[in-house]
């Protein structure tokens, strides 16, 4: 068997591995030996030699994301076992054997000591992201694994990594994606379908994994929605940046008088519209409008008992959040602005690069801003299917707070 290359970090700069962080930065390593490339298996050693752990090289300011603090070959029984821990996870949270429930995320990346690698859940269909070329290259184990785990009730893996894989080429700038070695594409690794439909916590919701946003669903929003259904009675709601309605139904489905559901896109709209059919209201309570969410809070003149936001990331690296947070200081101060007495506004932000104390801040500007008095109801977070290890805070992307507007 080929040796494992090795990387070596400076001296002094073993510690972050030692505490059990996943991430390895170009600037501390001191050397490579062995043909150490992109998306190779990589041992990470200090500088006295000392084994840290085990993980895919890459060729940007994050050279080596650790997947296992374990020497491991990483072979199919390694991958097998990794699907495996994640999956008891989710059976614990009963999300693996429910009529109620049946879409979750399976893994979530370095959660799940898996950094590059999401695969979602869907009522039979298993959509695969990788966000590295080491992570890419596994996808052959991990749709046998795949098979394994879930037997027959696997009907389809679905490859959906072009964009992520895209967007990783262009922050580096050795590894590029026009090599023909790494063209990547959408499509099917094992079986196929069309859309799919899902039940969460009772409600039905179509997803459209090929031509959706990320794989298709906002899972990660389950238990806030949860929240919006127990608020939304008797209340007139906006549902900005609705996507395909997912916290519109929920809010019908807990009373609210009326939805308006507002999104940039057509075809979020046209989802939308779907997925309130599906769960009965296709015919009143609810009201759709296709524009861009700035100039909707603008020209409205209309007061909601309770408003939703939950825009796209505002910020993808840290170079960029300080104009993200004057983008949240905004949009919530407009959003505040639209509120009754005594309503309340769900607001969050899935941008990594801002992170909770940050994003508190800005939605404190916005306050002060209108000059309302603002109260904190709940802090609010993603669902437990999509875990956060204990030593990589940034894997809590997703920040959200409602908050009640006198």
């Amino acid at each position: 068997m080929d040796r494992i290359p090795m990387v070596i970090v400076k001296p002094g700069k073993e510690a972050a591995v030692i505490r059990r962080h996943p991430w390895i930065f170009s600037g501390a390593i001191d050397r490579k030996v062995g043909d150490v490339k992109e998306g190779c298996i990589v041992e990470v050693f200090s500088s006295d030699r000392k084994y840290l752990g085990t993980g895919h090289y890459l060729n940007g300011s994050i050279a080596v994301k650790v997947f296992s603090f374990l020497r491991t070959t990483a072979g199919y029984d390694f991958w097998l076992d990794r699907l495996r821990q994640a999956f008891e996870l989710r059976k614990k949270a009963d999300l693996t054997n429910s009529n109620y429930t049946n879409a979750y995320r399976l893994v979530f990346s370095e959660g799940d000591e898996s950094p590059g690698l999401i695969i979602d859940w869907y009522n039979g269909v298993a959509v695969i992201q990788t966000h590295s070329l080491g992570m890419h290259n596994v996808k052959p184990m991990l749709v046998e694994a795949l098979k394994e785990l879930y037997g027959e009730k696997l009907v389809a893996v679905y490859d959906k990594s072009a964009e992520t894989m895209a967007r990783s080429s262009q922050n580096n700038d050795r590894y590029q994606i026009s090599d023909v070695r790494y063209q990547i594409s959408d499509g099917f690794l094992y079986g196929s379908c069309d859309t799919v439909q899902i039940t969460e916590i009772g409600h039905t919701f179509k997803v459209d994994f090929v031509n959706g946003q990320k794989t298709g669903f906002f899972i990660d929003q389950r238990s806030n929605r949860m929240f919006a259904q127990f608020y939304a009675k008797n209340r007139k709601v906006l549902n900005a940046f609705c996507y395909s309605g997912a916290f519109s139904v929920y809010c019908l489905k807990g009373g609210a008088t009326h939805v308006q559901s507002v999104d940039s896109s057509k075809q979020a709209i046209e989802w939308t519209k779907e997925n309130l059919a599906l769960n009965g209201f296709e015919k009143s309570g609810h009201s759709e409008d296709v524009a861009e969410m700035k100039f909707f809070l603008k020209d409205a003149s209309e007061k909601y008992g309770m408003i939703i936001l939950d825009p796209p990331a505002f910020a993808k690296t840290h170079l960029v959040s300080n104009n993200a947070l004057h983008a949240y200081i905004q949009l919530n101060a407009s959003a505040i602005r639209h509120l009754e007495p005594g309503g309340l506004l769900f607001t969050f932000s899935c941008s990594q690069a801002v992170n909770r104390e940050m994003f508190r801040s800005a939605l404190q500007s916005a306050a002060i801003e209108t000059g309302r008095n603002v109260k904190i109801l709940h802090h609010l977070s993603q669902g437990p299917d999509h875990p956060v290890s204990i030593y990589h805070p940034e894997g809590e992307y997703l920040k959200g707070l409602i908050l009640e507007v006198d």
